[in-house]
């Protein structure tokens, strides 16, 4: 890179009275400052964690847009390299949303638990700091989300990037849970292990991802010497495949893996990891680089009462303080509850809100929940202004398409649309099974992905069961479900390149067909998936001239034609045939004719 180049995309300011400023200064992108506090530790009894509160306020100033960006302890400033443990950098992360000359100001206090306090604490050290700076465009093409800016809750059924104004659809991979369970990072191991309960994996050892070393390519991250090769090879993988989103947890003490903590020892619950933290934060960035969005699992069912043990109130909120402060600024990132969660409806809404109005970018907020538990848990959060979405689990696959839109519904009824994505699929034992046991994936692709995205579902990751090879706890190959992969970036190709689906209604009820599945927006264009094209299928069409073409959901590629390339509406009309294959599954696209 030429000096000038660098010198654009670096900015430091090392100077005390307005902290150091770096990264790329350019709208959506992380600009971090870093200011030299009062020389601390992550084992002093003064707990930098706990006893300090680091708030940045960032203000725009040609619209006077204003962020307030919790901050956090970064011990030497350089952690993820250094292993540091102690040090005097105290941090903050933000993504700016416009471009121009922005101003910030640290508040920074000291006392008893005053992380979790709002109000009060005693001004230290760089309080009051102050600076400027400046943000450019992005330089960044897509699939990079920072070419496409925060990925936001618009009020329907599909997130929306705030850059591009595109709406997105997931399909993204949900196992391994445990994705952080990693050998590479620091203060990583497995702790005691229990019996497996039936119905869940067996966990075995940290994760390598040793086959995805040959995926990492020159350039690619790496910390302390070369680690993080296979993790990072791993993403570029599914990347590649075409996979935009990933499901991890964040902390699994006492569940079923036992080797993912942000804390400096599984029991340790307010000491947090800074060297660990920094590793995930590379990781995650590389994530951005690539358009894989982050879905953070904050807890699951074995340990979602761990932080109200012994009555310390201040462990939830300071937990989910650290992980804002930290990872927030990505532009697409998810925050879930917890997997198959057992809160109570109002501990459910006082960690929605409290993570609402800590994260300064308002994040999607959704929770994932037992099969049969739907209406227990996703009823009383009907209409709740800080809940964004289900989280489906589905026990029967062949239930998705109902029970997708029966929640579209439901929310659009209560005035506050979810977004309703499929993320873990039954029965348990095998999810979606190897390609090496199940080579056509067809009841996946019928049933889970086509029914959640034909029911105006917002996307689906897939779960790998404990039966099968590479599992929800033990994954070292993504390669194990590479067509999987394929078809799942063929139904996304379709809603992405043929549809306009965000202004699109779920309409089944247009085919006489009780199997099909319909989506239209109406006199416009409509999609229609047949799981048997065997026999015409039908469609009740306004007056005036359709064409008609099909789209192989197993094979994807290029619209074809049928037995009929046009159709004349006013009345329920045959489609014809499709080009091949009549026992297998297709879509059909009927768009007004000259479009």
């Amino acid at each position: 890179m030429a000096p000038t180049a660098l010198l654009m995309m670096m900015t430091l300011l090392p100077t005390a009275a307005s902290g150091e400023i770096s990264g790329e200064l350019k709208q959506w992108h992380r600009v971090t400052i870093t200011f030299a506090g009062p020389q601390a530790g992550e084992q002093d009894e003064l707990n930098p964690f706990r006893d300090y509160r680091l708030n940045v306020e960032f203000r725009h100033e040609a619209s006077q847009t204003r962020y307030l960006v919790p901050g956090f302890f970064a011990a030497d400033g350089n952690a993820g390299e250094s292993g540091a443990e102690t040090g005097r950098s105290w941090r903050v992360h933000f993504a700016p949303d416009r471009q121009g000359r922005w101003t910030y100001k640290a508040a920074f206090v000291t006392g008893k638990d005053v992380a979790v306090n709002a109000k009060g604490g005693k001004a230290t050290a760089f309080d009051g700091a102050a600076g400027t700076f400046t943000v450019a465009g992005s330089d960044k093409k897509s699939p990079d989300f920072r070419a496409r800016g925060t990925l936001r809750y618009a009020g329907r059924r599909y997130l929306q990037f705030a850059g591009s104004g595109e709406y997105y659809i997931k399909g993204g991979a949900d196992s391994p849970e445990n994705f952080l369970g990693y050998a590479g990072f620091d203060g990583t191991y497995k702790t005691a292990a229990k019996k497996a309960r039936p119905g869940e994996a067996v966990s075995g050892r940290l994760h390598r991802y040793q086959p995805h070393e040959k995926d990492w390519q020159a350039g690619d991250p790496t910390w302390k010497g070369g680690k993080g090769k296979g993790i990072i090879g791993a993403l570029n993988y599914l990347a590649s495949k075409g996979v935009n989103s990933v499901y991890f947890l964040t902390m699994n003490v006492e569940g079923d893996g036992k080797d993912v903590w942000p804390w400096t020892a599984p029991d340790a619950r307010d000491r947090y990891d800074c060297s660990k933290l920094d590793q995930w934060e590379i990781v995650f960035s590389h994530m951005d680089r690539l358009g894989l969005l982050l879905h953070v699992i904050t807890q699951e069912t074995e340990n979602d009462q761990l932080l109200e043990r012994g009555g310390h109130a201040h462990l939830r909120p300071l937990y989910y303080r650290e992980l804002i402060a930290r990872f927030a600024h990505h532009p697409a990132l998810v925050w879930n509850l917890g997997e198959e969660n057992t809160n109570t409806p109002e501990e459910r809404r006082r960690f929605a809100e409290y993570i609402h109005t800590t994260d300064p970018y308002r994040h999607p907020i959704v929770i994932h929940t037992f099969p049969g538990k739907y209406q227990e848990v996703y009823g009383p959060l009907l209409g709740f202004e800080h809940l964004h979405g289900p989280s489906l689990q589905m026990g029967n696959m062949k239930l998705t398409h109902a029970e997708t839109l029966k929640w579209v519904e439901k929310s659009a009824a209560a005035k506050h649309p979810w977004f309703v994505c499929l993320d873990e699929i039954g029965p348990a034992n095998t999810g979606v099974k190897p390609d090496a046991d199940d080579g056509d994936h067809d009841e996946v692709r019928t049933h889970a992905l086509w029914g959640n995205l034909m029911a105006g579902g917002a996307g689906c990751e897939w779960y790998f069961g404990y039966k099968f090879a590479h599992n929800d706890l033990n994954l070292e190959d993504f390669r194990s479900r590479d067509r999987m992969w394929d078809q799942t970036r063929h139904a996304l190709e379709f809603f992405q390149r043929y549809l306009p689906f965000a202004e699109m209604q779920p309409a089944d009820e247009l085919t006489p067909a009780t199997d099909d599945y319909c989506l239209a927006k109406e006199g416009d264009v409509y999609a229609v998936y047949v799981p048997r094209a065997d026999k015409a299928p039908e469609l009740k069409l306004p007056a005036g001239p359709y064409s008609v073409r099909w789209y192989n959901p197993r094979a994807g590629g290029e619209l074809t034609t049928g037995t009929v390339a046009t159709v004349k509406g006013g009345s329920t009309v045959k489609l014809g045939l499709p080009p091949g294959e009549k026992n297998r599954d297709w879509v059909v696209l009927v768009r007004k004719a000259g479009q």
